[in-house]
């Protein structure tokens, strides 16, 4: 199963309810798997007219919940479904429903369009997670709707299903990490388990949740929606999603702006161990100011070294022995990676991490499995949204790469090279595509956009899920003119939602005034 892999891992506001669960919500009266509706099937589908209205609570697929509150000032959240085709390649065939949320500008007057968000991913539900962070795109009502939705195959939209809840409870505690060949049967019996579970539940889909369908479902979106132009806020896979789009309709791509940049021109290994070495940098960071602020912090280690070392001990005591976590459970060594993954996409959860390994240094796992859990998209009534499953069927649709175990396991070594505490894991992880039911698309995608409007691309130094240096790349690919390459020098998975003024003011500026910020802004 791919998702012992955390490449292109989903954005999460930094809040510590979202440990715990997204005010959310979705559209219309659910998505359906393709059926047909022959009363649809000749219409001109940029033709047809949203029915916004309240929004239900969000279902499992998409994160459990309540129903989204109205926005300060007494603005709701409303909610619709847009029909396209499953397959583009047959345009008069089923149909699917897409979920869709927004909130209406607050200055219609001055009202420049829609603002279309994408979270990341691949599989974040964008309907539980705009609600969740709108506070920081406030200024930015002031003069868009903003809107988000459930890209196909996730949530309300046409939701790939794969395992139930307890075939994952039993799938995310068991060894990520082989070290003999029953374990590595274990583990490539559980990927094939997974793989058919996916083919048995949701066969017709999996061949249609890529990339390049998601971005023809943004430009009948933008369609839809009346503008003229995408205006867009791509982040993590988000800005994947978006460059893609920007080749295929670059004439219609308006003010755009991506942040914490996917690398276009890495295949799938090449990320993975950029990846690696991203979240290492991050546990460092972390380590670093631990030590730095003295008997305030909890961890055993009096340098930076030291504590990493401790780590990689209590991950090896786990991999032996787990440790009880509460309600009958356990926090075994996978569970305990994930969870020290989850903190490190935001500096906000530093404090959430030092004290998960504090105590399940003291032998109480809990913490760490809450984190874990939320990483892994598990509910607080114990389903699943379907970020996984999701997650899984674009990845494994969009790339080409099949390696199998044995060529992960010939990578072990390099990896842990690059992080003593995420490269096994993170090799393992390449083998997750192997058994997977449909054939992949590309080794990369591509981005190129000739005469499109200008992008603004942010790059984060400290970024661990997708480095500093894909902003870069993206900028290059997307073409002179169009890839306008800001960098923030800070911390965390995602440059606008910190506490940079610099890089608030520069996205302002441009969505808002379409003042494009100079090539090679640097803001702290």
């Amino acid at each position: 199963m791919p998702t012992s892999s955390v490449r292109r891992a989903p954005v999460l506001a930094a809040s510590a309810a979202l440990l715990l669960s997204l005010s959310a919500c979705s559209g219309g009266s659910g998505a359906t798997g393709g059926n047909k509706d022959s009363g649809d099937k000749k219409q001109d589908l940029s033709a047809q007219q949203l029915k916004w209205a309240d929004c239900p609570a969000p279902t499992s697929a998409q994160g459990e919940g309540d129903k989204p509150s109205p926005l300060p000032g007494g603005t709701p959240w409303q909610c619709a479904t847009m029909k396209v085709p499953r397959d583009y390649a047959k345009p008069d065939g089923d149909l699917i429903d897409l979920a869709l949320i927004r909130a209406e500008a607050a200055d219609k007057k001055k009202r420049i369009g829609s603002l279309i968000y994408n979270f990341g991913g691949p599989g974040g539900s964008g309907i539980t997670t705009l609600p969740s962070a709108a506070k920081d795109y406030e200024k930015l009502r002031s003069r868009y709707d903003l809107v988000s939705f459930d890209p196909r195959g996730v949530g309300r939209s046409a939701p790939v299903e794969c395992a139930d809840a307890k075939t994952l409870d039993t799938y995310y505690a068991s060894d990520m990490t082989p070290d003999d060949a029953a374990e590595e049967k274990q583990f490539a019996d559980g990927l094939k388990k997974y793989s058919e579970s996916c083919r048995q539940n949701s066969g017709g889909m999996l061949p249609h949740v890529g990339t390049v369908n998601a971005a023809r479902d943004l430009d009948l979106m933008r369609q839809v929606l009346g503008d003229e132009k995408l205006h867009y806020f791509g982040i993590s896979y988000g800005t994947e999603l978006g460059g893609v789009y920007a080749h295929l309709f670059a004439a219609k791509v308006g003010r755009a702006v991506f942040d914490a940049v996917v690398d276009p021109t890495q295949k799938a290994e090449e990320s993975s161990l950029g990846q690696a070495k991203g979240f290492q940098l991050a546990l460092n960071n972390f380590a670093k100011d631990c030590v730095a602020r003295g008997d305030d912090c909890k961890l055993a280690g009096s340098t930076p070294e030291e504590i990493e070392d401790n780590i990689v001990a209590l991950l090896q005591r786990l991999d032996k022995k787990p440790v009880p976590a509460g309600h009958g459970r356990q926090l075994t060594q996978s569970q305990a990676t994930n969870g020290i993954v989850q903190t490190l996409y935001s500096k906000d959860f530093w404090q959430y991490l030092e004290q998960g390994l504090d105590e399940a240094e003291g032998g109480n796992g809990s913490l760490l499995l809450v984190l874990a859990d939320a990483m892994n998209g598990r509910n607080q009534d114990g389903t699943y949204s379907n970020i996984g499953a999701a997650n899984a069927a674009v990845n494994c649709v969009d790339s080409k790469e099949r390696y199998d175990l044995a060529y992960a396991k010939s990578k072990v070594a390099d990896f842990r090279g690059a992080s003593p505490v995420f490269g096994d894991f993170l090799a393992w992880g390449l083998s997750g595509c192997s058994t997977w039911p449909v054939p992949g698309q590309w080794e990369t995608p591509n981005v190129s956009a000739p005469g499109a409007a200008p992008i603004v691309v942010i790059g984060t130094t400290g970024d661990p899920a997708t480095p500093y240096e894909g902003a870069r790349k993206m900028a290059e690919k997307l073409g002179k003119g169009v890839g306008v390459e800001l960098t923030y020098k800070g911390e965390g998975h995602g440059a606008y939602n910190g506490s940079s003024a610099c890089v608030k003011s520069a996205v302002d500026g441009y969505l808002l005034d379409g003042k494009v910020p100079a090539a090679g802004t640097v803001c702290e």
